[in-house]
C-alpha cells in the first residue's frame, strides 16, 4: 500500500492540470485572518494518486526575488478563496514563522511524514493521512 504522505508532488512538476482554471490559486495574494498580506501562492503540492491539493506553497518577503522565504500551508488553513486572494485562518507572523520549505532541496518523497507532521502540527490541523481526516473542500469558493 502506498503511503499517501509520500506521494506529494508540486503540480508544476507533473503533466496534470487543474480542471477548472478558476480554481487555480497560483499567483493569488495570501491574506491572513486580519486581511493583511502574507505573501503569494507560488505553487500547489498535490497528492498525485488522489489528485487533491494538500498544501499551498507560499512565498513572502525578499526583494526582486532575493531573500524570499517559502512555507507550506495546509489547505485546511484556508478559510476562503476569491478571484485574487487566498484567506487564511492564521495571522501573518504565524504563517511567516512556519516550517520553511525549499523545493530545490527536497526529493520526490518530500514532504514526507516528519516534515508534514511538523507543518500540520504547526497549524493545529490533522494530517491528511490520519484516520478520520476529511478533505476540506478546497478551493473554498
Amino acid at each position: 500500500m502506498t503511503d499517501q504522505a509520500m506521494t506529494l508532488v508540486r503540480l508544476d512538476d507533473t503533466d496534470l492540470t487543474i480542471a477548472d482554471g478558476a480554481d487555480d490559486v497560483r499567483g493569488h495574494t495570501v491574506l491572513d485572518r486580519s486581511g493583511d498580506e502574507t505573501g503569494k501562492v507560488e505553487g500547489l503540492l498535490i497528492d498525485r494518486g488522489l489528485r487533491k491539493v494538500r498544501f499551498l506553497e507560499v512565498a513572502s518577503g525578499g526583494f526582486l526575488g532575493l531573500g524570499k522565504r517559502k512555507v507550506l500551508v495546509p489547505v485546511g488553513a484556508v478559510t476562503r478563496v476569491d478571484d485574487e486572494h487566498v484567506h487564511l485562518s492564521s495571522d501573518r507572523d504565524h504563517v511567516a514563522s512556519g516550517p520553511g520549505y525549499d523545493p530545490e532541496l527536497t526529493t520526490d518523497d518530500d514532504p514526507g511524514r516528519p516534515y508534514g507532521e511538523d507543518v500540520y502540527g504547526y497549524y493545529g490541523l490533522m494530517p491528511h493521512w490520519s484516520a478520520g481526516y476529511i478533505y476540506p473542500g478546497y478551493p473554498f469558493r
